[in-house]
């Protein structure tokens, strides 16, 4: 990889049929799972990147064995039963929220002390609903910088946590109460979280109880903002991480933009990830999407409508929804989504900021964002770190000349292979020092 990276037009329409890699929120949710049973789980189709290599390593520190195959996606995690080392350990998450967010619950079942660190990048991002629900369950955590942020140190009991009644927001991020949950079935008293707002991305909360059930978990939702978890643990099992349906996000839109057809293998009817709806919301755009069991197709028509939508159950697609708008024949409009400020960057600000750099007309809202389509100029798009604003604006270039990727590097966090696939549908991506 260089500095930057200039995506070529296709040639012609894309007609391709592919398997993107597993799935991060999956990957690590079953590498959670796995650590905390008492024996050998085997995890097939696992992705392997910067965000799960995060939760591996630190799994590792913990004293957990994870044999990782990274040819064949394949991990053997020993798990340990719910028993963490009785010593100091200093635990990164990289750039990671999600590893950050799951680890916090899984440190304060452990004697301790354990410092939890990440990025710079990471430190910035809200840690506080995890943290404040931990110390209200009677762990105890100190802030080593800014309150409510990494880095932290975790103690929980010599017994580990007891458990009880915790209440969280929803509107914040699933992480915070999916975290909670994924350690509830090791509390000697389980856990009920209780919601105090509605949920956003409330898809990842059912992934965390299908993936905690598919462990042996015993996790009920009784209403709609609050979850049961029963004690008992976790049991080993072997688990098929689905293919990561926020990466295939980039490839069906690719096929929207350029009037081809994009098939995505192993994700369709049945899946337990909410952003394959982002296929839906292309139908709506005048594309042609047809989901069996096995696969997912979507064919552009060449014609895209503008839209008007709420994003808030998959907000993971909706910088990838900003760049299809471009090329629609109206406006679009993306609602629902204040809470992505709060991610790697600002994602409502650095979409409008950047579509503006390319020459399309673009506007902030409080939560969300409207498009107003275009042609495209050349531009070097700056990513922000943020891997989602590099695969989403690499989309421009399969139409437009001279579209310009600032910082390629950051897709490893989710989908290393990103270019590499992006290749696959005919585009030639070359090197530029620009």
């Amino acid at each position: 990889m260089t500095d930057a990276l200039e995506i070529e037009p296709l040639a012609g329409p894309p007609d391709v049929t592919l398997r993107v890699p597993g799935s991060k929120s999956v990957t690590n949710r079953a590498l959670v799972a796995a650590a905390l049973a008492d024996g050998e789980s085997r995890l097939t189709g696992v992705l392997v990147a910067d965000d799960t290599l995060a939760m591996v390593e630190a799994l590792r520190r913990l004293d957990v064995a994870v044999a990782l195959d990274e040819p064949a996606a394949t991990a053997i995690v020993t798990g340990t039963g719910g028993r963490l080392p009785a010593r100091p350990i200093t635990v990164g998450a990289r750039q990671s929220g999600t590893t950050a967010r799951f680890l916090a619950p899984l440190l304060a079942l452990g004697p301790g002390p354990y410092r939890l660190d990440g990025s710079a990048q990471l430190r910035v991002r809200p840690m506080g609903p995890t943290l404040d629900a931990l110390a209200a369950l009677g762990a105890r955590v100190e802030a080593v910088g800014e309150p409510g942020r990494l880095p932290v140190v975790l103690t929980g009991g010599s017994d580990g946590l007891r458990g009880g009644e915790v209440a969280v927001p929803g509107d914040v991020s699933s992480q915070f109460p999916s975290g909670l949950l994924l350690a509830g079935p090791m509390m000697t008293d389980g856990l009920v979280v209780r919601l105090t707002t509605e949920a956003v991305s409330r898809p990842y909360l059912d992934l965390t109880v299908a993936t905690m059930r598919s462990f042996g978990a015993e996790v009920e939702r009784l209403d709609g903002r609050t979850f049961a978890v029963q004690p008992g643990g976790y049991r080993p099992s072997a688990y098929d991480v689905e293919p990561d349906a926020s990466a295939a996000s980039y490839l069906f839109a690719a096929a929207a933009i350029c009037g081809g057809r994009v098939r995505v293998e192993g994700l369709g009817i049945g899946t337990v990830q909410g952003d394959l709806a982002f296929v839906d919301v292309l139908a709506r755009m005048g594309a042609r999407v047809e989901v069996t069991d096995g696969w997912t197709e979507v064919t552009g028509t060449g014609t895209l409508h503008g839209v008007e939508v709420d994003m808030s159950q998959l907000s993971d697609t909706a910088q990838t929804l900003a760049a299809v708008a471009v090329f629609a024949d109206a406006p679009t409009r993306v609602g629902g989504i204040g809470f992505i400020r709060r991610k790697e960057t600002d994602r409502i600000a650095a979409v409008v900021t950047e579509l503006r750099r390319c020459g399309i007309a673009a506007e902030e809202e409080d939560d969300g964002f409207i498009v107003r389509p275009g042609s495209p100029r050349a531009a070097l798009v700056r990513t922000y770190g943020d891997h989602r604003m590099a695969m989403s604006f690499a989309l421009l270039g399969l139409r437009v000349p001279g579209i310009v990727i600032e910082d390629p590097a950051c897709v490893a966090k989710t989908y290393p292979g990103y270019f590499a696939d992006l290749a696959r549908l005919g585009v030639s991506a070359s090197g530029s020092a620009r």
